[in-house]
């Protein structure tokens, strides 16, 4: 028997799988919190994901720059693009930093949403640039038009989180494309879609087409939600490839680690882990939404692996509630302090969840 067999009959006959050829996940200690803050997929990666990372230890005394090409000739085939529209970071946060260093320093001036995902804003003020912050609508959705009305010529990026994060919603596709082809004739425009796999609305479309239609647009992924690699830390950009080539100036990761590259292409070809992945969380999402309006709190319609609820107390008390019952969920998003960001797990960690929350909730 040679190693890589070995390898495969050790992962599958050491499994008790959640469905035939899944891998569960490892049992819960007392002592480890049930993670629901931080939108990470509940299922591991996929047996495919995992054979690819351990046979990827014979690599990783070499370099990793053929993977690194691989892959990003596998998402360029996907999205009817060339390699050379694609930027791959560790994790789309760095795609974020890259942005913002491309479009922010010497007192660049960016447009975003607000709230939206902090990562841009974060690293864009640690730089310094002048951010302005568009508050969303009252159904909690991206103003689009407000943003448009303050983008001005000395703005050089706009940043639309696409489902939006905290509130899980989605910009309609057309009114999205109408914005992107006006705006981008005045400044960049980065499209977040860390949740794109998790869409199923037909009002929803992703911003690719603009694209490759050569428009002054950005569009960004994570491997980290559906495909349950947050930790390995790998997304990419799709841009036109002057653009690509600006972002890629300003990288501070180099390169993606083997392993990671290495997991990141299984992935890509495992459409059976995507569709058990994304089915688990819209069930649960939609189970978790039903449950609390069931127990009267107004909940934003999401399309995301998250759902955000108005919680009617202070976020902060909450989260130190929860907390001693080993439960972690999301931190304040100003100015939604009595909200509450809950990220979907596993069903039974809904189901603690719910336990604990009905007691802390009935004090």
């Amino acid at each position: 028997m040679n190693r890589r067999d070995w390898i495969r009959l050790s992962i599958a006959g050491t499994a008790l799988p959640l469905l035939p050829g899944f891998t569960p996940l490892p049992q819960r200690s007392d002592q480890i919190p049930i993670r629901l803050h931080s939108n990470e997929n509940p299922y591991a990666p996929g047996n495919s994901a995992r054979t690819a990372m351990l046979e990827a230890l014979d690599e990783t005394n070499l370099y990793p720059y053929s993977h690194y090409r691989s892959l990003e000739a596998m998402i360029a085939a996907r999205e009817g693009l060339q390699p050379e529209h694609v930027v791959l970071g560790a994790g789309s946060s760095e795609i974020l930093r890259m942005a913002a260093m491309a479009y922010g320093l010497d007192d660049g001036e960016i447009v975003t949403a607000y709230p939206t995902y902090e990562g841009l804003e974060n690293y864009a003020n640690s730089i310094e640039a002048r951010v302005h912050r568009v508050p969303l609508k009252a159904d909690k959705s991206i103003d689009l038009a407000l943003m448009d009305s303050r983008t001005t010529q000395n703005v050089r990026l706009v940043f639309v989180c696409n489902p939006n994060n905290p509130t899980g919603t989605i910009c309609d596709k057309d009114e999205l494309t109408e914005f992107c082809t006006r705006v981008s004739r005045r400044s960049v425009i980065l499209v977040d879609e860390a949740y794109y796999e998790l869409v199923t609305d037909p009002r929803y479309s992703s911003a690719v087409p603009l694209v490759k239609a050569g428009a002054n647009v950005i569009v960004s992924r994570t491997f980290s939600k559906v495909y349950g690699l947050a930790g390995l830390r790998v997304g990419y950009a799709l841009a036109r490839p002057d653009i690509a080539e600006r972002l890629r100036n300003y990288s501070t990761a180099i390169n993606i680690n083997i392993m990671a590259l290495r997991a990141a292409i299984a992935s890509l070809e495992d459409r059976r882990f995507l569709n058990y992945s994304t089915t688990q969380i819209e069930n649960s999402r939609i189970e978790t939404a039903r449950r609390l309006r069931e127990l009267g709190h107004s909940v934003v319609e999401s399309h995301t692996n998250f759902v955000f609820f108005h919680l009617g107390r202070p976020i902060e008390e909450f989260q130190q509630s929860m907390a001693s019952h080993g439960i972690l969920v999301g931190r304040p998003f100003p100015p939604y302090l009595d909200w509450c960001r809950l990220s979907i797990g596993t069903e039974d960690e809904m189901s603690q969840f719910f336990d604990a929350f009905t007691k802390i909730m009935s004090r």
